[in-house]
């Protein structure tokens, strides 16, 4: 009887080590993090992101609304008059002449997610 328990112990003990090998080995930069309860993306960890969340993590705005990601954006806010010369993004996502910008949206991701977003790495 003794020895069945050994047995199964070093089964749970293989079991155990595989699950863990797992799990590590699924970690990795591109990974894409999701809101708790919900199998949507919610922002790429990388820096250079895939694209597949919601949350630009490189330049801290929406990925609909990163004109710095997506090119074709760029006219619409030059157009509304909403746009850096100096720093070649729109000024309402220009963090370098005010940082307080970013606030805003934070404020939304903390809404959607209800932690604080990554800092813009760009």
């Amino acid at each position: 009887m003794k020895m069945n328990w050994i047995k199964d112990f070093r089964g749970l003990s293989l079991a155990g080590l595989a699950a863990a090998a797992v799990v590590f080995a699924g970690c990795s930069k591109s990974d894409v993090v999701t809101e708790p309860g919900s199998s949507d993306p919610v922002a790429a960890t990388n820096v250079d992101h895939s694209h597949g969340g919601w949350w630009c993590v490189e330049h801290g705005v929406p990925e609909g609304d990163c004109a710095l990601c997506d090119k074709t954006l760029v006219s619409k806010f030059k157009e509304e008059g909403d746009w850096c010369d100096e720093h070649d993004r729109p000024e309402s996502q220009c963090f370098i002449c005010s940082p307080k910008r970013f606030d805003k949206f934070a404020a939304t991701y903390e809404a959607k997610t209800g932690h604080k977003p990554p800092q813009p790495t760009e």
